[in-house]
């Protein structure tokens, strides 16, 4: 363990975590925050050395599904509070779905917000209506994009769409977009929309792209 001494020695600011991660003939993991500024010393084979990024405050973490960036990306929402997206529902009624299991394969990666059928559904932000869509398991949905094009809200088992919207309107945060059912494949006697965000690709394919949790978003608080 010299190496680790030597390594930690003249810590400054900053931080590298070194993982040492075991395997035949190796030691168990150790984890290890040294010094970025430290001079590094000869790191066994064993070893991956990560620089972690400068301390700054940030926004509490979210409970990500995918890649990494679906975190720093959801602070990038969050900086102006979504809607809460069904008309009449205070925060304290949310619930923290988005790591529940729906099957042995899927993960639910949204968020379900009960209300009774004909409840008004607003849009979340301002952004444009990408896509109109009735699916097997969403019913009728709608998939709407923010301006920047970033993130696609998905609102899904309208009971219908409101008057007029169409595919390529712009909307803006608490227009009327449809109202609250049980399409797809939701139980008809629990009434809901089901409502996710994700990252788009650089394609900008609106049935694609990495989820964040939509929670915090909408004002609550991540479970511990």
């Amino acid at each position: 363990m010299k190496w680790i001494a030597t390594f930690l020695s003249g810590a400054l600011v900053g931080a590298v975590v070194i993982y040492a991660y075991s395997g035949p003939g190796l030691p168990e993991p150790v984890a290890v925050v040294a010094s970025r500024s430290t001079a590094m010393a000869p790191v066994p084979a064993n070893v991956l050395v990560v620089a972690a990024a400068d301390p700054e405050p940030r926004l509490p973490r979210l409970a990500p599904v995918g890649p990494a960036l679906a975190v720093s990306d959801a602070a990038m929402v969050a900086q102006d509070q979504l809607l809460i997206p069904v008309a009449g529902i205070d925060v304290s009624a949310l619930k923290d779905t988005f790591n529940d299991g729906r099957s042995p394969e899927r993960r639910h990666e949204a968020i379900d917000i009960l209300a009774p059928t004909g409840t008004p559904v607003f849009a979340v932000a301002d952004g444009t209506i990408a896509k109109l869509f009735n699916s097997k398991p969403g019913g009728l949905t709608i998939y709407q994009f923010d301006t920047s094009q970033k993130f696609a809200y998905y609102y899904a088992h309208l009971d219908r769409y409101a008057a007029d919207v169409k595919e390529g309107m712009t909307l803006k945060r608490g227009d009327l977009v449809g109202y609250v059912g049980a399409t797809g494949n939701a139980d008809p006697k629990t009434p809901h929309l089901h409502f996710a965000i994700f990252v788009l690709g650089p394609e900008k394919q609106w049935w694609k792209g990495s989820p964040i949790n939509p929670y915090p978003l909408l004002g609550g608080a991540t479970r511990p």
